[in-house]
């Protein structure tokens, strides 16, 4: 069985989330604390409200450092939403620098009449190189987002999903290394949500 660490400081849907994880058979912990990451397989750093606060509540637990260094040791990690952003180096959101665990910076997704702000609902998934979470030759794959803010990596080939925000694709997902990150939310995308979250605990399991 499958052990995660589920990253919890405050700002996260740390409920919806584990019971996505334990419908697919892991067991789930929640973390508070740098120290209790060591004992895990995998980290799941979820994430809903704004970019300095979230960041603010990360680095008063320690929390921030914890990330940085289980990163560093190859534990693989998993954001969701707020979650793929605080990865980043800066956000367009606040001044609080982000984790800087991906190189490159979240920006606000361009004001374009007749598309409001946040982008929310069901879209499809636009796939870019191909990694766990979408495999190359993936059939169409529509996910559910809530969000104003979108990351541009530094090196483009990280995205492994973009979304169509009113004509420009953005990031949607990203994989690097052990990190993976989503800007949409898996655990409210049905079926093809699921799938997702099972391909990457499969992923886990396998290293």
């Amino acid at each position: 069985m499958c052990h995660l660490g589920l990253i919890d400081y405050g700002m996260g849907n740390l409920h919806s989330v584990q019971r996505a994880f334990e419908r697919l058979g892991a067991r789930v912990e929640p973390i508070t604390t740098a120290e209790a990451m060591a004992g895990c397989d995998a980290l799941v750093l979820p994430g809903v409200g704004a970019f300095d606060p979230a960041m603010e509540r990360l680095r008063q637990s320690g929390l921030d450092q914890g990330l940085r260094h289980s990163v560093a040791a190859g534990q693989p990690l998993l954001g969701i939403c707020l979650g793929l952003q605080l990865l980043f180096e800066a956000s367009d959101e606040g001044q609080t620098a982000g984790l800087g665990l991906l190189a490159g910076r979240v920006r606000a997704l361009p004001r374009v009449s007749g598309h409001p702000i946040p982008h929310m609902g069901w879209a499809p998934l636009l796939p870019a190189s191909a990694s766990p979470l979408l495999p190359g030759g993936s059939p169409p794959t529509w996910v559910y987002f809530v969000h104003s803010y979108a990351a541009e990596p530094r090196d483009p080939d990280c995205a492994t999903a973009l979304v169509d925000w009113a004509g420009t694709p953005v990031t949607a997902a990203v994989w690097q290394g052990t990190v993976a990150a989503c800007q949409f939310h898996p655990e409210k995308s049905g079926i093809v949500g699921e799938a997702m979250l099972g391909r990457w605990l499969d992923w886990v399991k396998s290293r």
